[in-house]
């Protein structure tokens, strides 16, 4: 069939899902309908029994279910919940490996290949590209989430839930992106990653780039024209609550405050529970770890594991907090009915990342589009719900916890309806287990670039191919899960099957098409902005002082570079 007849054909295809699509109300990618068509009949099933059973635990416990989520940085699927990996590493999670075995462990959960673009992606239930949150955020960024997203919070919130988040929110800093503008009725956050921990003497005598950070601790350069371009006025972090004043949080370059935020973040955690519980309310938490500081271990600070790496740091300390959370879920009388989640936001950062970033079972990382990137630890527990000792080999994407989560707390009345949702229900997995997923494909970006798709156990590299020309861009992930063997020939098969995967993907953008996300001045609207930030919400000169308009740039987006964040292709 040539391209053209294809391009009809989908065409038409999608015509008529249109339909479709207005009965179903919540509008989800292409692939979704595919599947639905075949399983409709038994999902239907399905979601009854899952109501029933869903109406029978309301009424037990007097509430809609709470949910805990919590998603740390760049692990590899195997770093969390497999001691005998762990062995080899040198480093132990007893705790979560403890909670793996209380519930279930997922080997196929998939997310963006980044941080930013993985947290959109779990607050809209969107990839990031939909959005434009698909590169990293640094300081300052000018930019970040739009308020026109629907977030898991607004939607939670709506359906009376209580809604925290605390740890790395790392959606931009803007006003409109400051978790307590995206529907969370309080939030302790970092608007960036761990990057600006390097900001500090120690970063400025260590890695860093000399004079980069501190130029007060060199003689004057006579040839420095432009001190003044150099960020200064970054923040740790930022708390409020929801339509009241946002406030700095931390005084950088402090150390002793950026490494207090994990212990802060935890505290809140449990004393939102209680506070919610106290309420009658049902809860949402959202805890993003801030996970680790650039440069290690907090001075005077006793290692926690033999491998002393920065994440097996982070990973041994998070691991003695878990069952403080347990018990504080159990002492409330909420642990039969609270869904925690734990899991990672992306792989490792194999690429110029620090030492014991490394690739276990899949290749590739962090940036990537290879499997290495994109699969994570993800464990469930829920007592009394979901059957403990279980292995899920499932595909399930980051996605859609959204519209899972929105099931579970009856509230997907209040999904947005004018836009594509990739998440779909995975409810039925939760509840029922392996092989009840309604999901088998996967669309992998880096950026705004459609890198690889999956299908079941197939993986085709958009990436790299010639134009007018297949190579060997065919994967089995069963026999290859490495991805080191690609196959030309042999997967000729599917060939023609992800062509037409991909061409009702990029229709459905053009009817839905993809969003930028907008641009302003940094950190505005604080009560207790130092001056150091009340400047870097400003711009530099006056606007008279220049030939041309100095806000202009926020109006040009450069073209997204895995460069800019410090990221190379596999094999670099």
């Amino acid at each position: 069939m040539t391209k053209l007849k294809i391009t009809a054909a989908i065409g038409i295809f999608l015509l008529g899902l249109i339909p479709a699509i207005a009965q179903d109300k919540i509008v989800h990618d292409a692939e979704y309908y595919i599947l639905k068509a075949q399983h409709g009949d038994k999902w239907e099933q399905q979601d009854k029994e899952i109501q029933k059973k869903l109406a029978d635990l309301e009424k037990k416990h007097g509430s809609k279910p709470n949910i805990v989520h919590i998603m740390w940085d760049d692990t590899a699927v195997g770093e969390i919940g497999v001691p005998q990996i762990q062995a080899s590493r040198g480093f132990k999670t007893p705790n979560m490996n403890k909670f793996a075995a209380e519930g279930q462990y997922y080997s196929r959960m998939y997310t963006e290949p980044s941080c930013t673009p993985t947290r959109a992606a779990f607050q809209t239930g969107r990839h990031a590209v939909r959005s434009g949150m698909y590169t990293v955020s640094f300081p300052y960024e000018y930019g970040g989430m739009s308020e026109k997203e629907t977030t898991i919070a607004e939607v939670l919130s709506d359906a009376g839930y209580a809604t925290a988040f605390y740890g790395k929110g790392h959606l931009g800093d803007i006003e409109q992106s400051y978790m307590t503008n995206m529907g969370y009725d309080e939030a302790l956050w970092a608007p960036y990653n761990q990057v600006p921990s390097l900001y500090v003497t120690r970063g400025e005598l260590g890695p860093m780039l000399p004079t980069s950070v501190d130029p007060s601790l060199y003689p004057d350069d006579p040839y420095d024209m432009d001190p003044g371009w150099r960020p200064s006025g970054y923040v740790w972090a930022l708390e409020g609550t929801k339509n009241g004043p946002t406030r700095e949080w931390g005084t950088p370059p402090n150390e002793d405050d950026y490494y207090a935020m994990e212990g802060e973040c935890q505290k809140r955690t449990l004393d939102f529970i209680k506070k919610s519980v106290a309420a009658d309310k049902p809860f949402f938490i959202s805890y993003q770890p801030i996970a680790a500081s650039f440069l290690g271990t907090q001075p005077g600070v006793a290692k926690k594991s033999v491998s002393a790496s920065i994440l097996h740091e982070f990973l041994v300390g998070f691991d003695q907090w878990i069952p403080e959370l347990l018990q504080t879920l159990k002492d409330e009388g909420v642990e039969e009915n609270t869904l925690v989640i734990l899991m990672a936001d992306n792989g490792p950062m194999t690429h110029h990342g620090p030492d014991g970033m490394v690739e276990t079972l899949h290749t590739g990382g962090k940036g990537d589009f290879t499997e290495g990137a994109v699969r994570v630890p993800f464990l469930v527990r829920w007592p009394s719900v979901i059957e403990p000792n279980q292995v899920v080999g499932d595909i399930i994407h980051v996605t859609d916890l959204y519209t899972t989560f929105a099931t579970l707390a009856g509230a997907t009345k209040y999904i947005p309806t004018d836009r594509i949702i990739d998440g779909v229900n995975q409810t039925s997995l939760l509840l029922n287990g392996d092989t009840f997923s309604r999901r088998d494909n996967v669309n992998i970006y880096t950026g705004d670039i459609l890198a690889a798709q999956v299908k079941g156990r197939f993986k085709r590299h958009w990436v790299g191919e010639l134009p007018g020309l297949s190579g060997a861009a065919f994967y089995d992930l069963y026999n290859d899960p490495r991805e080191v063997m690609g196959k030309m020939l042999p997967g000729f098969t599917t060939k023609t099957m992800f062509d037409v995967m991909r061409a009702r993907h990029e229709l459905m953008i053009r009817k839905y098409p993809n969003e930028k996300h907008p641009r302003g001045m940094p950190l505005t609207g604080l009560e207790n902005p130092r001056p150091a930030v009340q400047k870097a919400s400003e711009f530099r000169f006056k606007e008279g002082d220049l030939p041309f308009d100095p806000m202009e740039f926020l109006d040009y987006e450069l073209p997204y570079d895995p460069s800019m964040e410090s990221w190379g292709s596999r094999g670099n």
